[in-house]
């Protein structure tokens, strides 16, 4: 192994791209009070997805709303998000990071309020597209801020896939806890944590982070011209169908009331948050991204196989739903590296162009399978989302040429904003 290639696989950034070896920090952790007040706010922020679960009956009994059709609530939210973060890099290009996710933050605070005061379920469906809005304007800015301010980028990558895993992990105890009040309480409750959010941002965020650099409206939808990053998105989609599966279906069979999904989701969250942190870092440094890809949708694919039979074993499905949790952890870290260090663009773009086709499979997977589970049983849901696996395994496999691109250093263009 090259000195350069160990340098990737253990973290610290190759000689001449960011910083030398003996510059970078020893740690992920170690980080400047900026990097932190963002991760910090990209934590609640991901709380937004997942305190949805454990209320997801309640507003299906109380507003006498289908599966289907609460479904949608993450539907409009992650359609809005997937197509807004596409546009995001321009955005925050023209008026600046902090400014970006401050008014990603204060969409969210309005829009999460707004819909725990929703008479009925198609005006929840509605604000939460908004939200979804001031949730990519926040997600993908927070991502390219965080990789710029950071000293050691792959170690960024970690913090916010780590952020994310801590938010998935609060977001359904949040939700449970809270859904105990009232299904209204949770969407009120993140509307303080994100006015928290905002201040943060608002005090700790130095306008000057991350300079204002003039890119074209359509620079993300260009990125895709990158067979890398292509492939990666791609890949991205199809798995996260079956993630979305995992956490929009998962709560109808287990039969549950509010707190008791909130806790199974907060094992599955832990899970994720841990492999985030530990779990993608070790394997990295002992495997080559790609083959961590390929185990990591093989894992996941019998993970979900096995809950098509399983779907009416309570105790078996908790358990697959909580071991589900430690493979996302892994793929959402080593996918994120791999697209993020694939690729010469510049972080925002990246950032803009992966975080956008990321969300889509996370659009498509719930009403479709939550349809097919309410009228075939929980079962053809499950299948969905295997199915899904077999796609995204197969293209790993079929796209290796430009999927190796992960796996060896790249020289990046170091632009701030």
């Amino acid at each position: 192994m090259s000195a350069e290639t160990e340098n990737l696989a253990t973290g610290q950034t190759p000689p001449g791209t960011h910083a030398t070896a003996a510059e970078v920090e020893p740690g992920w952790w170690v980080q400047p009070k900026t990097v932190w007040a963002v991760a910090l706010a990209a934590a609640v922020s991901f709380m937004g997805i997942g305190l949805v679960d454990p209320i997801l009956p309640a507003i299906s009994a109380d507003l006498h709303a289908t599966p289907a059709q609460t479904s949608l609530l993450f539907t409009s939210y992650l359609l809005i998000t997937a197509v807004a973060m596409f546009f995001t890099s321009w955005v925050s290009g023209r008026i600046g990071a902090r400014n970006t996710l401050l008014i990603g933050l204060g969409l969210i605070v309005v829009f999460s309020l707004a819909s725990g005061l929703a008479p009925s379920v198609p005006w929840i469906i509605a604000f939460r597209a908004v939200w979804g809005l001031g949730n990519a304007l926040f997600i993908s800015t927070a991502l390219s801020t965080i990789m710029s301010e950071s000293r050691n980028p792959d170690g960024a990558i970690v913090l916010y896939e780590s952020a994310l895993g801590v938010g998935m992990a609060l977001g359904p105890l949040v939700g449970g806890l809270l859904g105990m009040i009232s299904w209204k309480a949770p969407f009120i409750g993140t509307a303080v944590l994100m006015a928290a959010g905002f201040v943060a941002i608002l005090t700790m965020l130095d306008k000057s982070a991350v300079e204002k650099r003039h890119t074209p409206v359509f620079a993300a939808f260009g990125a895709f011209k990158k067979p890398a990053l292509l492939s990666f998105g791609l890949i991205a989609i199809f798995y996260n169908m079956a993630f979305f599966v995992v956490l929009a279906v998962s709560p109808y069979p287990l039969g549950f009331g509010a707190l008791g999904i909130g806790l199974t989701f907060t094992g599955w969250g832990v899970g994720l948050a841990l492999t985030s942190v530990f779990g993608a870092p070790a394997l990295s440094a002992r495997f080559k991204r790609t083959t961590i890809i390929a185990s990591g949708l093989v894992a996941l694919f019998i993970v979900v196989a096995l809950a098509t039979f399983l779907v009416n074993v309570v105790p078996a499905l908790i358990a697959l739903i909580v071991v589900s949790g430690l493979i996302l952890g892994v793929m959402n870290t080593v996918l994120t590296e791999s697209s993020m260090e694939s690729t010469d663009l510049p972080r925002p773009v990246a950032s803009s162009a992966y975080s956008g086709i990321r969300f889509l499979g996370g659009a498509i997977a719930p009403p479709l399978a939550t349809s097919l589970g309410h009228a075939f049983g929980w079962s053809a849901s499950y299948v969905f989302g295997a199915a899904a696996l077999i796609v995204a395994i197969v293209l790993v496999f079929s796209l290796h040429g430009p999927l190796s691109a992960a796996n060896k250093p790249h020289d990046r263009e170091v632009v701030a904003g």
